[in-house]
């Protein structure tokens, strides 16, 4: 199912979108640049992989990729995080980071409804977007402890300040949507 709204159509991506994992990186990486903040650098394939798993939210504007954001679920799917938001500048300031957000928080939550959804983020839009939807800011101990998840960490510039702490704190805040907390505004829908 496709949201589109003007000429910008989000949608979960698949092989078609396959090409524009390099790009979409790229993206990922210069705005990280500009804003001075870390990131976690992810490898071409890997995103890629979630494509044809169907883990990609993708924004288009006809053949123009305008936005991203991908899923991933940890600890044995009880743990499911948005990661790599991401909006073209031109296409920045109309929305488009809520809109991409709020579809990877529907496919999460149709996909692994009994997960607790998370993310890491240094941007106050996505906290924010994240609280709109009924993330709540929590200590990193509320966190996935999968290995794996915080391996990625290791990529971003930020990394030594995360081993220093013994992942209890960064410059990233953590944000938590515990799908528990949330049965009675389910029940109210």
């Amino acid at each position: 199912m496709e949201e589109k709204k003007d000429n910008i159509q989000i949608m979960v991506a698949d092989e078609r979108h396959v090409p524009l994992a390099e790009t979409i990186l790229d993206t990922i990486e210069a705005a990280a640049k500009v804003r001075g903040t870390g990131i976690a650098r992810r490898s071409t394939e890997y995103v890629k992989q979630k494509m044809l798993e169907g883990k990609v939210i993708i924004a288009m504007d006809g053949d123009e990729f305008a936005g991203f954001c991908y899923i991933e679920s940890w600890s044995n799917k009880k743990f499911v995080a948005n990661s790599g938001l991401i909006v073209v500048e031109k296409y920045r300031g109309h929305g488009l980071a809520k809109r991409i957000k709020t579809k990877s928080f529907q496919v999460s939550r149709e996909r692994f409804p009994d997960a607790k959804l998370f993310g890491l983020t240094t941007g106050l839009a996505v906290m924010k977007i994240n609280s709109e939807l009924g993330y709540r800011p929590v200590p990193f101990s509320e966190l996935t402890d999968d290995e794996a998840f915080w391996k990625g960490c290791s990529t971003c510039v930020n990394y030594d300040i995360l081993q220093r702490t013994n992942r209890r704190m960064c410059l990233c805040t953590g944000m938590l949507y515990d799908p528990e907390e949330h049965k009675n505004d389910e029940v109210k829908k």
